[in-house]
């Protein structure tokens, strides 16, 4: 089926559910883009029924995050989630450079369901800040959503403060972990066991798997809040073993939420943040835009040269913000 290139987003979700392996792709460069674009996708995409669920699998370069994802689809796919057996990935990638795109494209571990049509994977760029990912993600999965996929899988680059955003972003979180994974002052440090809904040892073949489980449960034991405390499933991804128990995991996290109510006040909680998000974007641009405008030169000349504190400049130019020429 062919798409019009200048198909508006109403017209490509058309296509995409009708299963046009041109149109969703399109619509989630429309997303990353920003811009009228991505309002214009938004604008369809929020007002469509049904939500996936997603899980976020996050973890230090190395730790085996791509093969894990590379398993969870083969789950999904001959497991499925209420009843369906399509799946997408979202994997943050670091940006390049030069073009601003993902560095490792989609991943080769993935690339044998590259023919599966009911299996879409996407790349996409952080951009360099955490302010794309925190924004494009959410809409990306929103698109998904409206489109049919029942099941979005989000793997992070898990560098920084990136494993905290992903699980501002998903339904479950997971965090993958190996064997001599260093000491556990450092996994407080990253927050992984704030944003833990399950942890994986992944590698756990490898020598230190018994003791980085103890570890684990030590700190679990002095941290866990809440009536949910996230399993530690083992696996071995590059042979698939362990994987069944981790999609038994994820499925048994994803009843409790729903048991509890937890799954709607959670993403009513993200929902409150995306908007938060919007929000400071926007205002930030009509800060750069009043900055930048003539008439408010002598008031940063003022700041420059001492005549007023950056406080009282501050009062001027939100004053500005609400105040007709």
């Amino acid at each position: 089926m062919a798409v019009l290139r200048s198909a508006d987003p109403a017209t490509l979700f058309a296509h995409a559910r009708e299963g046009d392996r041109v149109a969703l792709p399109r619509l989630l460069s429309l997303v990353e883009r920003g811009g009228d674009g991505a309002r214009a996708v938004a604008a369809v995409a929020y007002r469509s029924p049904g939500q996936a669920y997603t899980v976020g699998i996050t973890g230090a370069p190395g730790a085996g995050k791509s093969t894990l994802t590379d398993q969870l689809i083969v789950r999904a796919r001959n497991v499925g989630l209420d009843g369906s057996d399509r799946v997408a990935v979202l994997a943050i990638d670091p940006s390049s450079p030069f073009s601003g795109g993902a560095i490792l494209g989609d991943r080769v571990r993935m690339q044998n369901h590259a023919l599966d049509d009911k299996v879409f994977i996407r790349s996409m760029a952080t951009r360099g800040h955490l302010g794309g990912l925190a924004v494009a993600v959410p809409d990306a999965v929103r698109v998904l959503s409206a489109v049919g996929v029942p099941v979005v899988l989000v793997e992070t680059v898990g560098v920084g403060q990136q494993e905290v955003a992903v699980a501002a972003a998903t339904d479950t979180t997971i965090v993958v972990v190996n064997p001599g994974w260093g000491d556990a002052i450092q996994a407080n440090k990253a927050g992984l066991l704030e944003i833990a809904d399950l942890f994986v040892i992944n590698k756990a073949d490898r020598p230190g798997a018994r003791e980085t489980r103890r570890d684990l449960d030590q700190m679990l034991d002095l941290t866990q809040l809440g009536d949910w405390r996230p399993p530690i499933v083992e696996t071995v991804a590059s042979r698939g073993e362990g994987v069944d128990e981790l999609w038994s995991a994820i499925t048994d996290h994803r009843d409790h939420l729903v048991v509890t109510g937890e799954l709607e006040g959670s993403r009513r909680r993200r929902l409150t943040r995306e908007f938060h998000q919007i929000l400071l974007a926007r205002v930030e641009q009509q800060l750069d835009d009043l900055l930048a405008a003539e008439r408010f030169a002598p008031l940063v000349a003022d700041l420059a040269s001492g005549a007023l504190d950056p406080y009282e400049a501050s009062d001027r130019l939100l004053e500005g913000m609400f105040t007709e020429e």
